[in-house]
Order: C-alpha cells, then structure tokens, then sequence
C-alpha cells in the first residue's frame, strides 16, 4: 500500500498479512449462534469474531508451497477458518457504518499536500511507487525520453537500480508494470518485446535495452551524467564495482547453499569487511567522491537485501555498528528521496527472496530473528509478547532500523489514507486466508494472482480494518 514508515508497516502488515498466512488470524464463517461454542481462543469486537490459529508456520520451502498451492485450489481450505463457527454478521452493515468516519478523522488532519496526494499521482507531479508517470522540472508528458517496464510489487533487485537512477537523476518517465515468474504470468505484449522475460526493461528514445546495466549505463551517457564516475575516480570505481560483484557472490552461495555453511560465512563475511573499508576510506559516506554515483546504485538493492537476509536466515546483524563504514553508507543513502522511496522492509525481503532464489537456508541461531521479523516474538524492549503488538518497540527491539526520515504522525496518515483507498481490494485481497490457492499454483503464496478468498467475510475483513486505521490514528475508543 505504499507507506514509508517501518514501524507503521509492521503494524499494518500484523492485520493484513496474518490474515494471509496458515499460521494466522482468520475470520471465522458466521453460522447460527446455536450450534457449537465459540472456540476458546478468540476475539471479539463489535459483533465480529476472529478465531487465533496456534500452528508454527513452515519454514519456506518452494517445492511444498508448490504442491499445497496445487491441493488448496482442488480442495476446501485448512486454515481452520472454514470449519469454526462465529456469530452472523448478514443484519450489520459495517462498510457503510465505519468507513466514512474514518475517512472524516483523516482528512481533518491532513495537510494540502496529502489531500491532494492522488491526483498529484496522477499527473505525475510527485515520486510514488504507484506512480505510471513521473515528470520532473517543466517536462509534459511528450516530453518523457524513457518507458520503464519493472515488476509489479517492487521485489527486483535489478528493476531497484534502475529506479533509483532515474529518480536521483530527475529524468522523467513513464512505468509499466510486470508481474515476476514467481507471482503471475507476463503479458504477450510484454514478450513481444522482451522474449525472454526479463525485468527490468526500458526503451530510451525509442531503443529497448533489455538488461538493467545496459539501462543504467545508456541512461548516464545519455541523461545523467552526475551520476557517472569521473576520470580520476575511475579506476577506483572499477575496482568497487568489481567488488559489488564479488560480496554478491558471496552473499548468494551463504544464502542459498548448505554443502560448507562455515566455509561459506567465512568467505562472505571477510569480503563484507573489505566493502566496509572501502567506505571507510570514502567521504560522505557514499562509495566515491562524497556523492551518491553509479557505485553506490548497483551496490543499493544488494546491500540492502543482506542487511534483511543474513538477520532472518543467518542470525548476522549488519547494522549493529560493528561494520562502521557501512552504517554510514546506509545513512547517506537513506538521506536521498530516490533511494527512500524505493527502499523496502525486512519482513517484505525475507518473504520475497526464497520464491525468487528458490529457496535461502536458515542456520540455528536465527529463530529470535525470524520471530522479531515476522511479529510473532519480540525482542529487547519487547521481549514478553509479540513483536508487531503496540506500542511497537523502537527500531524493532533493535531488529531493524526504524525509518526516522517520516515523522511518526505523517506516517500514520499515509499508512490510513492508502488503506482507507484501497479499502474494497484489500479487503478482497485478505479474504484469501481463509479461500483457495490459485490454479496454477506459484512459488510466492502471499502474491498468487489466481488465489480466490472467501468474499463473504470481505465485509468483516473491512470492518476490522478501519478498527486498525482508527488505531493507527491514535483513536482508541473508536476502534
């Protein structure tokens, strides 16, 4: 839903994503109060019931999630959702009693900027990832030199480079937006350009560049070229960008790979410690000359991705302050709009990497790390219950770092406003947890295009959703 805030999308992602996973809350199918009781577990909330399933979820594992994909959409769900019982909700009209309330509270906090966040959108005025145009300066829309084609959800690595370049650099352009092979199929006109489906792909003044170093390097020579090395900084950059390819490396056989772990930790640790004197060498935190460059933007999405990675699987925190040079990287690139805006969150990487990889191997030690990420255990400050409950525990009981560029009361408005938009789809989109996976199945369950939901607890599912947005506004008594 487009938030910028952490710890708001912890909170909102503790509703909607449980309702989507089998170890979740789900809503219960309302049948007559006369029949069986109410399990013990539950709870209860304007005449809404939602049942508290207990099972541990499985580790990810692409080729189980495949089969269960394969029997969920043949057969009735097993979430215990279908089969425990809750009180009749057909005589409560909830989506027309609570949302415009909510919606009233909002806006009566909103700045103008905010209010007019959506058409803003849509002239392309302001940077968002649901953004199809983005114009900058004086530039019209026939004006835009560059067609960006990337995924759908903001899960590429490769699609994240391109993304940065482009706005860090001010170019304007449009998007078109492509499903990844682990969540849905890619459209024939897509193909038709791309045969071999690969994101991202861009057409610059009218030449499709179907690789994401070919379009970062074209969109320097031809549009950005601040972003590119200078020639006394080449050699060093060169030597840089080999090393990026290295901690990659690196990084995906510790990952992925379970024949020689020790070997493996061994190896990526050691060239993680030469990246991190190389920033120690650096100024302004950035790899070279003291300003963001193209170093900086092919190393973003992977280093990112490892901060997330090696805490969930391995247990390894890369942000503790140990690696000094890469804390104050991450600082500086977390100062750039370009970077923040297509920066994601540790529970959204640690989900969509193994569907992408095929799989990452967790190592004992990590469990405290994949129960703090996922909501279900705090740590720290929040030790003794779960980690998604409020009050949220600053930087996640230590976690993960707390986006401190919104302020707290922004990043509760937007967190409101995009789910009190999208309130109709996502509510739909949530009803999931308790219906089918789709047929074909995919390697991603909480992104299948072809799941169907149990529609008639969309009503329910809304209701309980703006209770969360009531809360998210500080509004207790309401919700």
């Amino acid at each position: 839903v487009g938030m910028t805030s952490s710890p708001l999308r912890r909170l909102v992602l503790l509703f909607l994503l449980s309702l989507l996973s089998p170890s979740s809350l789900s809503f219960v199918l309302p049948s007559p109060a006369s029949q069986n009781p109410l399990p013990t577990r539950c709870r209860r909330g304007r005449g809404l019931v939602l049942f508290v399933g207990g099972d541990k979820r499985d580790k990810y594992d692409p080729i189980k999630t495949m089969f269960k994909g394969v029997m969920s959409s043949i057969s009735p769900s097993s979430s215990g959702a279908a089969n425990a019982k809750a009180v009749d909700l057909s005589h409560v009209n909830l989506e027309g009693s609570v949302w415009p309330s909510v919606i009233e509270s909002l806006r009566a906090g909103q700045t103008p900027s905010e209010l007019s966040f959506r058409s803003s959108v849509s002239s392309g005025t302001v940077s968002s990832p649901m953004s199809r145009m983005r114009l900058f300066g004086d530039d019209k829309e026939e004006d835009v030199r560059v067609v960006f084609y990337r995924d759908s959800a903001s899960w590429c690595p490769y699609c994240q480079k391109v993304w940065v370049l482009l706005e860090a650099a001010n170019i304007s352009y449009k998007v078109e937006k492509v499903n990844m092979r682990c969540y849905g199929d890619k459209p024939q006109s897509f193909l038709r350009l791309q045969p071999s489906g690969n994101i991202p792909v861009a057409v610059v003044d009218g030449q499709v560049l179907g690789q994401s170093n070919d379009i970062i390097y074209t969109l320097i020579s031809k549009l950005a070229p601040q972003m590119g090395l200078r020639d006394a900084e080449a050699e060093r950059g060169t030597r840089l960008l080999r090393l990026e390819r290295e901690l990659f490396g690196k990084w995906m056989y510790y990952l992925t790979g379970s024949r020689d772990s020790a070997r493996y930790r061994s190896e990526f640790l050691s060239c993680l410690s030469s990246v991190d004197s190389e920033l120690l060498q650096s100024s302004g935190g950035f790899f070279v000359g003291g300003r963001p460059t193209v170093v900086d933007i092919m190393f973003a999405p992977f280093l990112e991705r490892m901060a997330a990675s090696m805490a969930y699987f391995k247990g390894l925190d890369l942000r503790s302050g140990e690696y000094e040079g890469l804390d104050r990287w991450f600082d500086a690139m977390e100062g750039l709009e370009a970077y923040r805006l297509t920066k994601s969150d540790y529970y959204t990487h640690c989900w969509d990497l193994p569907p992408q990889l095929g799989g990452c191997v967790y190592e004992d030690g990590s469990d405290q790390w994949v129960n703090a990420i996922d909501g279900e255990a705090g740590v720290g400050e929040a030790t003794g219950r779960r980690s998604w409950s409020l009050p949220l525990a600053k930087d996640n009981g230590g976690v993960e770092p707390d986006w401190a560029w919104i302020p707290d009361d922004v990043a509760r408005r937007e967190a409101v406003e995009r789910l009190s938009h999208n309130r109709g789809p996502v509510s739909k989109f949530a009803t999931r947890g308790a219906g089918k996976g789709g047929f074909p199945p995919v390697s991603a369950p909480l992104a299948d295009p072809n799941a169907r939901g149990e529609e008639d607890l969309a009503e329910a599912v809304s209701a309980a959703m703006a209770a969360t947005c009531y809360r998210i506004l500080g509004m207790e008594e309401e919700a």
